[in-house]
């Protein structure tokens, strides 16, 4: 009796040991075609990326075309952006909000370049035109359904004013999104520190002292302070010629 036991046992350990190679055969396959298809999907992840930033370049180039500083003033302003960002809250930092830093101004193809290229002050109505470019730019993203709201953000509030005085809706303080805060510092450090029509390129240390001037009013006072020392470290020539 004792050997039929034996015998049992034996061939039960057997069959185990076969049902555990079985097992581990198909966790195996199941891994590696895991894998696999992580792969495949990786892959056109990046692919479709690669499209949508086609897509966001096309849109920017142009904006370049309608205006030369424009141009320029992108790529300086998606580099500042970013670093900003991540000084203030590497989480933010996304593809994405790139997007939104590269079409802030894609609404200036419909306003006219004598607008665009005016050495002076403009009329009220001359205003109102050049304000309609932040609408118009949403308009013409809308279309693109891979945009989030931190770019969609920055299209909409890069000139909102931290008291509420921006436009187009008037908000103030954390009801503006931290993305457009952040933008916002680094769109007005570009523009005081590149000619311009209408006035020379500022020194990049006045261009600070205006937006400490700023702080509070036009800017978020905390990210004008970690701008502040940031900036130095940027790549940014004395002065700056679009």
């Amino acid at each position: 009796m004792s050997e039929d036991i034996a015998a049992d046992y034996v061939m039960d350990l057997d069959r185990t040991r076969e049902q555990l190679l079985v097992f581990a055969r198909e966790v195996g396959e199941a891994y590696r075609r895991e894998r696999r298809q992580k792969a495949t999907l990786d892959r056109l992840v990046e692919e479709r990326r690669a499209v949508d930033y086609s897509m966001v370049q096309t849109l920017a180039f142009m904006v370049d075309a309608k205006d030369a500083y424009t141009g320029s003033h992108l790529e300086r302003c998606r580099t500042y952006g970013l670093a900003l960002a991540e000084a203030v809250d590497a989480d933010m930092v996304s593809p994405e909000l790139e997007y939104g830093f590269l079409l802030h101004d894609v609404g200036k193809v419909v306003v006219p370049e004598a607008i665009l290229d005016k050495r002076g002050p403009l009329t009220r109505d001359e205003e109102g035109v050049m304000r309609t470019h932040v609408s118009v730019g949403l308009k013409i993203v809308s279309p693109l359904k891979f945009l989030t709201h931190e770019a969609l953000d920055v299209i909409r509030c890069h000139h909102e004013w931290f008291n509420g005085e921006g436009y187009p809706e008037g908000l103030r303080h954390a009801s503006i999104p931290v993305s457009a805060r952040v933008f916002s510092v680094v769109d007005a450090f570009d523009a005081m520190t590149t000619d311009r029509p209408y006035r020379n390129a500022l020194p990049p240390d006045l261009a600070l002292e205006r937006l400490a001037a700023g702080a509070g009013k036009q800017f978020d006072p905390d990210v004008v302070e970690v701008f502040t020392g940031l900036a130095h470290l940027l790549p940014v020539p004395e002065i700056q010629i679009a």
